[in-house]
C-alpha cells in the first residue's frame, strides 16, 4: 500500500511539472509575440535567455519517466501516462523554441519600421497559444472532447499561414526592398504553425491515455473539415442555380423562393426552423460530427 502510494505521488509530481512545463512555454510564446508586435528587444532578449530553463526542466522529466519506467514498472493508463509523457515533453520543448526563435526575429528586426501594421502575425500567434493553452486544460481535465477541438482548431491556423506567407511572397516581389524583413516574417508564421503541430501532437497522446486509443485527430478533423466545405460550396452552387432560375418571378414570388432555399432546421428542435440566410451568402454549417465524448 505504501509502495503504490509513493508511486501516485510520483505520478502526481511527473504530472505537475509537464503543467509548469507547459505553462512555461506558453507564457514564452505570449511574450515572443509581444516582443515582435511592439518591437521589444529587451523582452525578445528574456525570452531567449530563458530558453535553457525550458531544456533544463525537459532534460529532468525525461529523467523521471524512465526511473518510472525501469523501477515500478506501470500497467495499463498509469503506462500509457509515463509514456506519453515523455513525447508531450519533447513537444512542450519544442514549442519553446518556436518562441525563442521568434524573439531572435525581433532582434534581427531591431530598428527597423514594419512596412505594414502587424495584424495577422498577432492573430495568429494568439490562435496558436490558445491552441498550447487549450492542450493543457485537455491533460489537466482528462477531457477528451476538447482534445479533439484543439486537433480542428489545427485547420484555421494552417489556413491563416497560408495566406499570410502568399501575402508576405507577394510583397517581395512587389518591392525587392523589403525581402529581407518579409523572409524574417515568413519564419515567424513557419514558426508559429508548427506550434499547432505541436498542440495536435500534445492532444492526440492525451486521447491515447484516456482511451487507449491511438487516434490520428488531426488528418480526421481536417477530412470532415474539407467535406464541410465542399458540402458548403456545392449548397451555394444549388442556390446561384435557383437565383438564376428564379429570373423573371414577381418580387414576391422570388422572396418565397428564398425563403424557401435558405430556411434551415434547427438541429437541437427539427420542429422549428432557424433563421433564414441571404440567398447570396455562403453557408457555413456545422458538419454535424459530434466529437468522441469526455474520457472522465
Amino acid at each position: 500500500m505504501i509502495i503504490r502510494r509513493t508511486f501516485e505521488e510520483q505520478l502526481s509530481e511527473l504530472q505537475n511539472d509537464l503543467l509548469r512545463l507547459g505553462r512555461f512555454v506558453e507564457e514564452a510564446l505570449d511574450k515572443s509575440i509581444d516582443a515582435l508586435v511592439r518591437q521589444d528587444l529587451a523582452l525578445a532578449k528574456q525570452v531567449v535567455a530563458e530558453d535553457d530553463f525550458a531544456d533544463d526542466m525537459t532534460t529532468g522529466i525525461q529523467t523521471r519517466t524512465m526511473q518510472l519506467l525501469a523501477l515500478q514498472q506501470p500497467m495499463a493508463r498509469d503506462l500509457r501516462f509515463v509514456g506519453a509523457s515523455m513525447r508531450i515533453t519533447v513537444d512542450l520543448e519544442r514549442i519553446g523554441d518556436h518562441a525563442t526563435a521568434i524573439a531572435k526575429v525581433t532582434r534581427r528586426l531591431a530598428g527597423q519600421s514594419y512596412f505594414k501594421p502587424l495584424v495577422d502575425v498577432p492573430r495568429l500567434g494568439e490562435m496558436a497559444r490558445q491552441m498550447v493553452g487549450d492542450a493543457l486544460r485537455a491533460f489537466i481535465n482528462h477531457d477528451t472532447t476538447l482534445a479533439y477541438q484543439v486537433a480542428g482548431d489545427d485547420d484555421a491556423v494552417d489556413d491563416l499561414c497560408d495566406v499570410l506567407q502568399r501575402e508576405l511572397m507577394d510583397k517581395m516581389r512587389e518591392d525587392p526592398t523589403l525581402v529581407e524583413q518579409a523572409t524574417q516574417l515568413l519564419l515567424v508564421a513557419r514558426a508559429l504553425e508548427r506550434v499547432g503541430d505541436h498542440a495536435t501532437n500534445i492532444v492526440e497522446n492525451i486521447y491515447y491515455v484516456e482511451t487507449g486509443v491511438m487516434r490520428p485527430l488531426a488528418r480526421e478533423a481536417h477530412a470532415e473539415h474539407k467535406a464541410a466545405h465542399k458540402a458548403a460550396r456545392e449548397e451555394q452552387e444549388k442556390r446561384q442555380q435557383a437565383g438564376e432560375e428564379a429570373d423573371g418571378l414577381s418580387v414576391r414570388e422570388l422572396e418565397e423562393k428564398q425563403l424557401e432555399h435558405t430556411t434551415r432546421r434547427s438541429p437541437l428542435h427539427p420542429d422549428l426552423p432557424a433563421i433564414a440566410e441571404p440567398l447570396h451568402e455562403p453557408l457555413h454549417e456545422p458538419d454535424g460530427h459530434n466529437p468522441p465524448p469526455s474520457g472522465h
